[in-house]
């Protein structure tokens, strides 16, 4: 499957050409098995999208082959008169139901019994009837290919699990500096050779996914697990001192996706724990940073898991950043219940109320995107008043605000104001925050006391510095001075 940001790269793609006026194309080709799909997969999602950009899309059933069809292929692989191959057709057809990948990994296995082979003397391909019908199969494709795994050396199958545990593929420079197994690459190579895996341009890749499946189960979910932990912290290794670059970045992701699959079961010493932890916020910062915030959630999460009993008390740092980075990712994705949650876990357990800071700004948000305006101006100005900013009421009108905050201004020049150092406190800094939330809130819902929210926004601004809300408190006091009849003076700010 291709992960979410991938589709939606795709659907961006989409779009973009469904809205360009130039002649400009797109080719993508997908698959899915029939059955895996419904109204929430992002695949399903993505076909339906196609239909509001005008883009063209046209679904392909593979069906399994007939017996005419299964034929045919026998004739032309075998290089025989269909006449000649309808008999050994109609008993492979019978034992595969035409599915391809068991057509192809049955000829593969007869030819290796010596069932089905070439005849020097008579110059083409001959088989035993009698033997292959009476051959036993099992009914399941992955049933099959385990059992042809098993007839592999015990090496190879180690490889084709190792394999199995990082995906579909693997580049061959990334198997060799793992370190894992010194001839991975070489038992690799001896499954390149049964057809079980591909080699293309350097990617050692399964022929299917239900080889993998069959590979990736050879071992029990319990020992599977502490193998990914360790692959995990193997790769963790190789971090050590390169953690810039791209290529690092890649190494990361691996590495923790490879400690989540192991998961909190596996850990064998108890300080992996916390690396466990550490390397997960590590991974889910790098994800926000390309802006794909539901797998850096993902990551937040597990590295939440990963926390033992009295973390707070222990690694009060990271369990802080973890849970409030969770929430805004939480918040970002639309995921209300689980913001909920990790708001609640942070107000009980944040030593300083300047720690839930960042929390209580999400849920402020959370409740201004939810129809509940009026909860999360009174719960602003809750937060402002713990902080020590205090807001006027209504009793201010619009003028007054006005006329003061032109006042303050009146001792400062255009470029004393424009070159204002930046605000450094960080308390400060989300209060501007809290009061940029107010000011656009109260304008929609409390006019009236909209005006006292940005003269706090300006006078924080010219005695703590500028902060990215600074703006916001200058445009509105712009538009309060054009609304009282300047128009010009309003401009000038």
């Amino acid at each position: 499957w291709a992960d979410s940001a991938s589709i939606e790269a795709v659907n961006q793609l989409l779009l973009t050409g469904g809205l360009a006026t130039q002649n400009t194309s797109f080719f993508f080709l997908g698959c899915y098995r029939e059955g895996e799909t419904d109204n929430l997969n992002p695949l399903w999602t993505s076909l339906c999208n196609n239909n509001l950009v005008n883009a063209r899309s046209t679904e392909v059933k593979l069906d399994c082959m007939d017996e005419h069809t299964l034929n045919t292929m026998m004739s032309e692989t075998l290089c025989l008169s269909p006449r000649l191959t309808r008999t050994l057709s109609n008993v492979i057809y019978h034992k595969t139901k035409g599915n391809s990948l068991f057509v192809s990994r049955l000829l593969r296995s007869l030819n290796k019994e010596g069932l089905l082979r070439p005849s020097l003397s008579r110059r083409r391909w001959e088989w035993n009837m009698k033997k292959i019908q009476s051959r036993g199969l099992p009914d399941d494709v992955a049933m099959f290919l385990t059992d042809s795994l098993r007839e592999l050396p015990d090496k190879v199958q180690s490889a084709l699990f190792v394999l199995s545990c990082f995906g579909a593929s693997s580049e061959s420079a990334f198997v060799e500096s793992q370190g894992l197994d010194r001839n991975m690459l070489e038992n690799l190579e001896i499954a390149v050779a049964e057809g079980l895996v591909d080699k293309i341009d350097d990617q050692y890749r399964f022929a299917h996914d239900r080889i993998q499946e069959a590979a990736y189960n050879k071992k029990p979910a319990h020992k599977r697990s502490v193998v990914h932990f360790k692959y995990g912290l193997e790769l963790f290794s190789l971090l050590l001192g390169d953690e810039d670059t791209s290529a690092s970045a890649s190494v990361l992701f691996t590495a923790v996706n490879q400690l989540n699959l192991g998961g909190p079961p596996a850990v064998q010493d108890k300080s992996h724990y916390i690396t466990a932890a550490q390397l997960n916020l590590r991974a889910g910062k790098k994800a926000m940073e390309m802006s794909d915030y539901e797998t850096a959630y993902s990551y937040f999460d597990s590295g939440i898991s990963f926390l033992r009993k009295k973390h707070w008390q222990q690694h009060y740092a990271l369990s802080l950043e973890l849970y409030s980075l969770a929430a805004k990712c939480a918040f970002t994705n639309g995921d209300h219940t689980s913001l909920k949650l990790l708001i609640a876990e942070v107000v009980v357990k944040a030593h300083f109320f300047e720690d839930k800071l960042d929390v209580l700004y999400f849920e402020t948000c959370a409740l201004a995107i939810s129809s509940r305006l009026p909860e999360s101006i009174e719960r602003g100005v809750e937060i402002l008043s713990k902080l020590g900013i205090e807001l006027r009421g209504g009793g201010s009108s619009m003028e007054a605000c006005v006329q003061e905050t032109k006042d303050l201004l009146s001792d400062y020049t255009d470029d004393e104001i424009l070159n204002t150092r930046r605000m450094t406190d960080p308390t400060m800094i989300m209060a501007m925050k809290f009061l940029g939330k107010l000011e656009l809130g109260m304008s929609q819902i409390m006019p009236g006391s909209a005006p006292s929210v940005m003269q706090r926004i300006i006078q924080l601004s010219l005695s703590h510095g500028m902060s990215p809300v600074s703006p916001i408190g200058f445009v509105h006091l712009g538009s309060y001075i054009a609304k009282l009849g300047d128009i010009n003076e309003g401009y000038h700010y």
